[in-house]
């Protein structure tokens, strides 16, 4: 039975549907995705309060295009279909849905026509973020239009079922008052809007120590916030039972393995440090291949962390970082996104080879929240802004031919120039040069430069990312 009140997001393959629950989960409301083929016991174990139906890279034409569960229908909760969503309500309920004349991307300005209990009455005449097609041309019986975009029916609503379609992404940033009109839905769904990222801590811990009991556990940690974060979790729960396996690959800066290791025997973990960087650079001299660099790390990686775990007496779990969007990306939505995983994903890969049980304490939280409860808890401020897989990312995409003498020449953190953008966290304002860097050994530089120019930060929903 569901312990909190739940938002179900069901994924038809949007590259957008992690911006819902995440926006979802800013707002209060605890949400989670499922794949929009899931069993209806599945769906229903969640005790869903409200049903989103996210949109997708398909047409309701397709000969293979998912599927709307029509037991959904009967759970007697809000719906609110998003686009493709939308488009699938429209047709079961007897619309119909053509072939746009005009096809739909980018900023539309969406028309009110009728009073709406979803969209404000201060949307009329703003900016929606569209990518459609198709589109519904006649809304079903008993439904009604509550907002145009040119000569598409943006918006149409039975609110007496509260049952809510919309043709825009109401996720995004791009869409003005998108935010306020999901805050709407959730009035109408009821919820008190009071989760919390810290709520899971405690259940967690509980959970932990109840499942390892005597046993010992191993965590593999790099230095970075989400096994960081996750090791701390543990160590609530059984203490010097966790051992923390902290390996020197050889791939920080100046110093910072000899930093970290010390914040973390300061925080009280069970620490196994090994230095290993000699086997690092032997294994990588005269790769230049980044997936090839990045399967010899996780390998070698594997290896060394298999060493060490032979060493712990009676080690049954092993600690993963693992969050909330890995394992929804392992789950493949067909014609989304999320089919291609890369080679170094977090989800699988030494448990089933090492036959330990998996602890994830951070499986249900976005990387956001992960951050969050860091800071609200014994973590320290290194830990919450450290750049994600900072060793690997280095290494992974510019390591030179000459892996060693190279890359040390470029270990000295030094400050970035002051024409850095403004957009670059501070914890990437650290570089063995100033901007522009003119020493092509320069990984901090060039990943930075490549990374971060490119992600704008004013908007974490912005559609320029992809889930």
């Amino acid at each position: 039975m569901a312990q909190k009140e739940t938002l179900v997001v069901l994924d038809f393959g949007s590259q957008y549907t992690q911006f819902f629950a995440r926006l979802s989960r800013e707002l209060g409301v605890y949400s989670v995705i499922l794949p929009y083929d899931a069993p209806t016991e599945k769906i229903k174990a969640h005790e869903p309060l409200g049903i989103v139906l996210s949109g997708g890279p398909n047409s309701v034409f397709d000969k293979d295009a998912p599927q709307l569960n029509q037991d959904v229908l009967a759970f007697g909760v809000p719906i609110l279909g998003v686009c493709y969503g939308q488009q699938l309500l429209a047709q079961y309920f007897g619309g119909k849905v053509e072939p746009a004349r005009i096809r739909e991307y980018g900023r539309a300005t969406i028309k009110l026509i009728k009073p709406s209990k979803l969209i404000p009455k201060k949307a009329d005449g703003s900016v929606a973020w569209m990518s459609h097609g198709t589109h519904v041309s006649k809304v079903p019986d008993k439904f009604t239009v509550t907002a145009m975009s040119g000569e598409t029916i943006a918006a149409f609503e039975n609110a007496a079922e509260k049952i809510f379609g919309v043709q825009f992404h109401l996720e995004v940033a791009h869409t003005e008052y998108g935010q306020q009109m999901l805050e709407n839905f959730f009035v109408i769904c009821g919820f008190k809007r009071d989760w919390q990222p810290a709520s899971l801590i405690d259940t967690e811990v509980k959970a932990i120590r109840e499942l390892v009991g005597d046993a010992n556990v191993i965590c593999a940690l790099s230095g970075g916030v989400d096994s960081s974060v996750a090791a701390t979790i543990v160590d609530r729960a059984v203490g010097k039972q966790q051992t923390c396996i902290f390996v020197d690959t050889g791939l920080f800066r100046k110093n910072e393995y000899e930093e970290v290791l010390d914040m973390y025997k300061h925080l009280g973990l069970n620490i196994k440090p090994v230095r290993a960087a000699e086997r690092f650079y032997s294994k990588l001299k005269g790769v230049t291949d980044p997936e090839k660099k990045r399967k010899i790390i996780g390998a070698e990686f594997i290896a060394i962390f298999e060493e060490e775990a032979r060493k712990v007496r009676n080690a049954k779990f092993l600690v993963q970082g693992t969050l909330y969007p890995d394992h929804v990306e392992s789950v493949s939505t067909k014609g989304g996104p999320s089919a291609t995983i890369k080679s170094h994903h977090n989800v699988g890969g030494l448990p089933e080879k090492m036959g330990f049980k998996l602890i994830e304490p951070l499986r249900e939280l976005f990387k956001d929240e992960v951050r969050a409860i860091g800071k609200s808890s014994a973590c320290q401020r290194r830990f919450t802004t450290a750049n994600p897989s900072l060793a690997q990312a280095w290494l992974s995409a510019w390591l030179a031919k000459s892996a060693k003498r190279k890359f040390t020449s470029c270990k000295r953190p030094t400050p970035l120039c002051a024409k850095r953008s403004r957009n670059t966290p501070k914890s990437v304002r650290t570089c063995s040069n100033t901007l522009p860097c003119s020493c092509p050994s320069n990984p901090w530089a060039l990943w930075a430069t490549a990374a971060h120019t490119n992600t704008p930060a004013w908007s974490r929903r912005s559609t320029r990312a992809t889930s």
